[in-house]
């Protein structure tokens, strides 16, 4: 049974905090060439502001990258406080039947903790596959483990293999009674992406609010114990937030990403102000400890590349360096009054409005059938081992209110969208209750009177895809984009349909 209590808030004066500062705060961070979906501050245990970047909001869980990761850990750390695990078993020992008959050297010395603070020794990973266990432990370990840094988001999905291996249980059981009941994360709204033998993905699978993060978060930096419970054992929560491996080869892999270069604890970065680290997904997920201030920050947004999420750290630094009070300050009506104001308007920009275009009479109702290219919604899970489901045909049927786009994807499935062209996005609910992401915003205009431009959303993940469909007799071209810095580079090749 999940005990969820509502944290305190109060007013960032009361708690030291100047409501000028996180005001000059939210400014920087919208400056910053991101889009911004979340930012939550806590200050003593009570929150001190709060906001969502319409459309996302409090309760709408989020994709979190490699901030999965911490989670998996957080799992490990669990079985290791429950006696279940030690952080000295080696690898081989655990899955002996997925390891080399004759291992190698330094395979036999490849431990669980090796695997937590990335220090397996390899200078690859295995894709998924059905048999992606085995294939991790086949891979070359050509370091001596715990010597050598490389990110390995398959060894991260393995520290719930080896969970479910001593429990029988994967990630999402054996955390909800032991994690999110307690400390409370409502399990129900929480989605995973799975591997193809139906492990979650622990390495970067996992959908979850703003605030599920944040208590996360705080377990660790209250030492893990929570209203009076030990879940995580005090030496594990110092292991897994101090620096445990030398991440110092990063600077050759993501040179822009400057706080990726201070190490590495359980899952956990180590960040430049003193004591503090971080849980961390690509494209901007950052959950934020600090300890000197004690202060949690927790954001979601999308950057699309490496700079612009190393911007949202270095401002966020230069924010907490303004809080220096361990007391309370004097009161400032006007500025919490001008920063309420701002957290209840935040939003991420509306679209363009362009609903007309002789075109529409041509088209309208009027089927498509792809040619070449893969164009649609659908397009699957790296992780995972699921590729895209491609569109077939569609159509587009315009009103008053925008149009509907009938869409057939190649497994079958049909959705008809809602799409918004009076500069408003419509929401779809797309697909199954159980799927990772269900809630699609479309909207649509006319750039010019042949070219058709789509903007369309899953709201849970950070991606807006972008299709230009420019219509010449009875065929059309489209181009498709995203703000995505990991699919075809943030552009796909031309796609092309033709009339039935």
């Amino acid at each position: 049974m999940i005990s969820r209590k509502p944290f305190e808030a109060a007013a960032p004066e009361a708690l030291g905090v100047r409501s000028g500062d996180i005001l000059q705060y939210i400014a920087d961070l919208e400056a910053s060439d991101t889009e911004m979906h979340s930012l939550m501050i806590m200050r003593h245990g009570v929150l001190c502001a709060q906001g969502w970047w319409a459309p996302f909001g409090p309760g709408i869980r989020h994709g979190l990258q490699s901030h999965t990761k911490t989670y998996a850990a957080t799992a490990v750390g669990i079985a290791y406080t429950e006696g279940i695990l030690k952080l000295d078993e080696r690898l081989i020992d655990i899955f002996p039947d997925e390891s080399p008959r004759d291992p190698s050297e330094n395979l036999k010395l490849l431990t669980v903790r090796d695997v937590l603070c990335m220090g397996c020794g390899m200078d690859t990973m295995p894709p998924p596959s059905g048999d992606w266990i085995r294939e991790f432990l086949h891979t070359p370990v050509n370091h001596r483990p715990g010597t050598t840094y490389m990110y390995n988001s398959t060894g991260s999905t393995l520290l719930g293999a080896i969970v479910r291996k001593k429990t029988g249980l994967g990630l999402h059981d054996y955390l909800k009674p032991r994690l999110f009941d307690k400390i409370g994360i409502d399990a129900g709204n929480l989605r995973w992406a799975k591997m193809p033998d139906g492990m979650e993905v622990g390495g970067g699978g996992l959908w979850a609010t703003t605030e599920d993060n944040l208590r996360l978060l705080k377990l660790y930096a209250d030492g893990g114990v929570w209203e009076g419970e030990r879940i995580l054992a005090e030496d594990y929560v110092r292991l897994a937030t101090t620096n445990q491996n030398d991440s110092a080869s990063e600077k050759a892999v993501n040179p822009p990403a400057t706080d990726n270069f201070l190490g590495y604890g359980f899952q956990i970065w180590m960040c430049k102000p003193e004591g503090a680290y971080r849980a961390d997904g690509a494209m901007g997920q950052f959950t934020i400890v600090l300890p000197k201030q004690d202060m949690i920050i927790a954001i979601t947004e999308t950057a699309p590349g490496a700079h612009w999420a190393q911007r949202t750290l270095d401002i966020t630094w230069d924010f907490a360096a303004k809080v220096t009070s361990a007391e309370p300050l004097p009161e400032d009506p006007a500025a919490y009054a001008r920063l309420t104001a701002k957290l209840a308007s935040l939003n991420v920009g509306n679209p363009p409005c362009q609903p007309y275009s002789p075109v529409i009479d041509r088209i309208c109702g009027r089927t498509f059938r792809m040619t070449s290219g893969v164009f649609g919604p659908f397009g699957g899970n790296f992780m995972s081992g699921e590729g895209p489901d491609p569109l077939t045909e569609f159509s587009f049927t315009f009103d008053n209110y925008g149009c509907l786009w009938h869409i057939v994807a190649a497994s079958g499935q049909q959705e008809d969208i809602r799409v918004g062209t009076g500069g408003l996005r419509l929401t779809n609910i797309l697909g199954k209750e159980e799927d990772a992401t269900q809630l699609y915003l479309a909207h649509g205009s006319w750039p010019s009177e042949d070219t058709f431009e789509l903007r369309c959303r899953w709201l849970e993940t950070c991606i807006e895809d972008v299709y230009t469909l420019k219509f010449e007799g009875d065929g059309v071209t489209i181009n498709a984009a995203n703000n995505s810095p990991f699919q075809f580079g943030g552009k796909a090749p031309a796609i092309t349909a033709v009339m039935a």
